[in-house]
């Protein structure tokens, strides 16, 4: 079943291909891989999150995550009298039923927890998950087909950046190339063609940055789709911050020398590969996220940066501690089981460094206490 639908999903991309005059740029078949209509990785009926699924996230790891994330939201919501919550990409729909449940347990529920969904299948299993998890709370709960006009509140937006499309280039002794997709013998093959004048731009004004000229076979991504996303938000939040969490580094950590094969990965069936050409429709394709990029876009559109924190310190600041009350009256069973949950979510070697968290601020709101310990801002 799985590689029948990879095979509708590759014949689709063929097709584009066709269309296109033989090759199409990377980020476009990133696109169709994972959204197009009915047949991308996000737009299909498959299990994507958790053991069943492709790969597991932090809410999926411990409820003790959304906890965390609810007391943040619960800082800048008592701040917006009678705000709201919007979650971008709500996945399982696991944040969203920790978070409600949470803020009611502090007594700072929203006035309604948005959702924004661009996968119909998606927002079928998080309203099933929802009404099976917080049923008492469903009244507050509405899915938006666009994000509101200026709100006031949080938004959340957990592991969504590092699945927005990407444009991949390598750098040769000649000038900046794009690479492309092409069909080859019923697969796909890499292609290069001299990058567009945007992408050019941009590589250049990284080069610029970082202070030295990539090296002859110099292979990156660069997500230019990120500064419309975050003025996206912009426009959606009058009032209020915007909590941010994927896997990322700095721009400079980003573009290292050591890192001259890029940042992609491909995930299946919890096996991480640099494959993306195989499996199209039915293995998630993602980057590593370059937060400086995010932070120059947040300022652009309007933006205060907030904090920028490792995941681990993230939760130790805001209210691990107090999530973990009661942990000695649980049954020793149970105390192995979220103590592993909190090892997966904190320790260096998991979650806990290479996961960062951004605040993006706007109006006359304190930051929150999760980015007291060790805010990096500086580094970005």
């Amino acid at each position: 079943m799985s590689a029948a639908h990879s095979e509708r999903v590759a014949a689709f991309i063929r097709e584009r291909i066709a269309a296109a005059g033989g090759r199409i740029s990377f980020a476009e078949f990133m696109q169709h891989a994972l959204y197009a209509p009915g047949l991308g990785y996000y737009a299909a009926g498959s299990t994507k999150f958790g053991e069943a699924g492709d790969f597991i996230t932090a809410p999926e790891v411990s409820s003790v995550f959304g906890g965390v994330v609810a007391r943040q939201c619960a800082e800048v919501l008592k701040q917006t009298d009678g705000g709201e919550v919007l979650e971008y990409g709500a996945g399982s729909g696991k944040l969203a039923a920790d978070v409600l449940t949470a803020l009611h347990r502090l007594d700072a529920l929203p006035s309604a927890y948005n959702i924004l969904e661009v996968s119909a299948d998606l927002r079928q299993r998080q309203e099933v998950h929802l009404r099976e998890c917080v049923p008492d709370l469903m009244e507050r709960v509405r899915w938006l087909q666009a994000p509101p006009a200026a709100s006031r509140g949080v938004i959340l937006a957990n592991e969504v950046l590092d699945a927005l499309p990407v444009e991949r280039f390598v750098r040769r002794d000649t000038g900046v190339m794009q690479q492309c997709v092409a069909q080859q013998l019923g697969g796909f093959e890499f292609t290069e063609t001299a990058a567009p004048a945007r992408l050019a731009s941009a590589v250049a004004a990284i080069e610029d940055e970082v202070g030295a000229q990539f090296p002859d076979g110099f292979v990156s991504e660069i997500c230019l789709a990120v500064p419309d996303w975050i003025a996206g938000l912009s426009a959606a939040l009058d009032e209020g911050v915007v909590l941010l969490f994927d896997y990322g580094v700095s721009r400079r950590e980003y573009y290292a020398a050591e890192r001259s094969d890029g940042w992609l990965r491909c995930h299946f069936r919890h096996h991480a590969h640099n494959n993306p050409l195989v499996l199209p429709g039915i293995q998630d394709l993602t980057t590593w996220v370059d937060f400086t990029a995010v932070a120059e876009a947040g300022v652009a559109a309007g933006f205060d940066i907030a904090g920028y924190s490792a995941q681990a310190q993230f939760l130790l600041a805001g209210g691990l501690d107090a999530e973990m009350q009661g942990f000695a009256e649980l049954a020793l069973e149970e105390q192995l089981q979220l103590s592993r949950q909190v090892k997966t979510l904190t320790l260096p070697g998991e979650m806990g460094e290479h996961f960062k968290c951004m605040a993006l601020q706007k109006g006359a709101i304190a930051t929150p206490s999760g980015f007291s310990l060790a805010d990096r801002t500086h580094v970005l």
